[in-house]
């Protein structure tokens, strides 16, 4: 096999730097950026009865960033990447981006991570590719192929006054709403640790009351949609105790992650912002902007009402 796979690096080596590449549609190789040269194959062996990259479990993986340029939004590029990415067994995530292009990282052994390129340079019947610029980075330990920037599901936050007053954050998952009653609420300053306990799943048709209750009420503080992330499938990393997600709200937005602190029942989770662009630090969202999204009532104004 590595005599084969010789063959075809001899036979159909082309020279880039290990540390990024830049082609155009024609195929023609230009100025890389950084790093030394690394002759490497667009036709790496295959195995012709499953389709799949073969490589030796004894080659280290290689990761890269790559931006494909070009009319490659709209013709169903992302998923024929993920397609293609899963047949080779390579791992990663990839998103179209604001600027039209679309972005990919991907790691796993070196003759699929090559094929990839060679795929993302053609693209499906309808892209037209115009550049690839490839980075290598280092590995981060992906264990799925995900899309990102997709919608996962509607979420949403409440601010109920019952026994104490808390806020409750849901996200929807497996046709249910994933429920934690978070005491002082969300944050947006990635300093703050917020205390979550787990609570019982609720229905999606609950999302959208608001109103007096038999002890108190609800309003509904923030809604929204929500993309799952990280480097494990959900709900398994729910299951973990390490799930990445971010909100797109109308008060919070960008990354945030649960981590379990303790099993339960009820298990207890904190709550925290990730470093980002959406990140205010010294900020305090909960008495800045108190009032229902809904009705624009706060809380305490709702109680009035009831009485």
């Amino acid at each position: 096999m590595y005599g084969r796979l010789g063959q075809n690096l001899a036979a159909g080596s082309r020279s880039i730097k290990a540390h990024g590449l830049r082609s155009s549609r024609a195929g023609v190789a230009g100025p890389a950026r950084r790093g030394h040269e690394l002759a490497v194959s667009r036709a790496p062996a295959m195995d012709s009865c499953q389709n799949r990259v073969v490589v030796s479990s004894g080659l280290r993986p290689r990761a890269i960033r790559a931006v494909v340029a070009g009319t490659v939004q709209g013709v169903g590029f992302r998923d024929a990447i993920r397609r293609r990415a899963e047949g080779l067994d390579v791992l990663g995530w990839v998103r179209n981006a604001g600027d039209g292009s679309v972005a990919v990282h991907a790691e796993g052994p070196p003759a699929a991570i090559e094929a990839l390129i060679d795929f993302l340079h053609r693209g499906p019947a309808g892209a037209a590719v115009e550049e690839v610029s490839v980075d290598d980075v280092p590995i981060e330990g992906h264990e799925q192929f995900a899309v990102r920037g997709v919608s996962a599901g509607v979420f949403v936050v409440q601010q109920h006054a019952a026994s104490t007053r808390h806020f409750d954050l849901r996200l929807e998952l497996g046709g249910a709403m994933r429920s934690w009653a978070v005491p002082k609420g969300p944050s947006l300053d990635p300093s703050a640790k917020r205390l979550a306990i787990q609570v019982a799943d609720h229905a999606i048709d609950h999302n959208a009351f608001e109103g007096p209750t038999e002890h108190g009420g609800v309003v509904v503080w923030d809604r929204g949609h929500y993309e799952q992330g990280g480097r494990v499938a959900w709900p398994a990393a729910l299951e973990r105790g390490h799930a990445v997600f971010v909100l797109h709200g109308e008060k919070l937005g960008g990354g945030f992650v649960l981590q379990r602190t303790r099993p339960g029942p009820p298990s207890q989770w904190l709550l925290l912002k990730r470093r980002d662009d959406e990140a205010r630090p010294g900020s305090d969202i909960v008495a800045e902007q108190p009032a229902s999204v809904l009705s624009g009532r706060t809380l305490d104004e709702l109680l009035r009402e009831g009485r």
